[in-house]
């Protein structure tokens, strides 16, 4: 035997198969098979439905699988508990970083990340396009959101008796067009966005277009934008380009952070 053959055979001998069985149960379930049964995770081993008997029983008593009929069981709530712990302990910034950096390489324009504190869009991350017409909002940037693209997607997030009970105090006459002057004006420019799911915004010889992003609820826990000249994005062909990438970022981004 050589020594190859003696490490692959010491390697097989440290292997627990009960242990080993039992995650591979875990990973039969996905997006595509919701459920299993008894005998088809049997057969998908196989092994017969005894030698996994005690396995199940185990992962189904410690919340990993759990029981929704005769013999057939789903990931259980002790998945999701440990493995979206896990994601939220990643820091929002340290998962989108790469994906803004490389979006501002692609479309050289610059890249912003918000997230909502109250009424106001806070800017946490930016990916600057070093060009003499950039559009540069530097970190720590509050915006009111109903004044920007991030904003009004971070607006989304809420219901609308959220958004109202948000609002209720909140003088919206003071700001300049296109930003809503009234709370029942700004309902429906959000219900709009939220059917759309992105939110293209022009200001001050700039624009904006900006898309969600969602956690493993599906939630909308932060915004980003691709942001440049009025000369560079204004064409419809040029829209299109630079949504559908941002799009693609924004999924990407919100993946990492469990999204389906």
């Amino acid at each position: 035997m050589n020594q190859h053959d003696e490490t692959a055979e010491r390697d097989t001998d440290y292997r627990v198969p009960a242990l080993q069985r039992g995650l591979s149960i875990l990973q039969m379930f996905g997006a595509r098979q919701r459920t299993l049964g008894s005998q088809e995770i049997a057969e998908r081993l196989g092994v017969s439905v005894s030698a996994i008997y005690r396995i199940v029983h185990t992962l189904n008593e410690m919340g990993y699988l759990r029981k929704v009929a005769k013999n057939t069981y789903e990931l259980g709530p002790q998945v999701v508990s440990d493995g979206f712990a896990y994601l939220a302990s990643r820091d929002l910034v340290d998962i989108a970083q790469p994906h803004l950096n490389a979006l501002r390489d692609r479309t050289s324009l610059s890249c912003h990340l918000s997230i909502r504190e109250q009424t106001d869009s806070l800017y946490i991350y930016r990916a600057f396009a070093a060009q003499r017409l950039s559009v540069n909002i530097p970190i720590g940037t509050r915006i009111p959101c109903h004044c920007t693209a991030m904003g009004r997607i971070l607006l989304t997030g809420l219901s609308p008796m959220a958004l109202d009970s948000l609002y209720l105090h909140v003088r919206l006459d003071d700001y300049p067009p296109p930003a809503p002057k009234t709370l029942p004006e700004l309902q429906q420019t959000i219900e709009e966005d939220r059917g759309r799911g992105w939110v293209l915004h022009r200001s001050d010889y700039s624009t904006a277009i900006a898309c969600g992003i969602r956690n493993h609820l599906a939630d909308v826990v932060a915004a980003i934008n691709l942001s440049g000249p009025e000369a560079v994005m204004d064409s419809p062909q040029a829209q299109e380009r630079f949504l559908h990438e941002l799009q693609h970022t924004a999924q990407a981004i919100s993946r990492e952070l469990g999204a389906a």
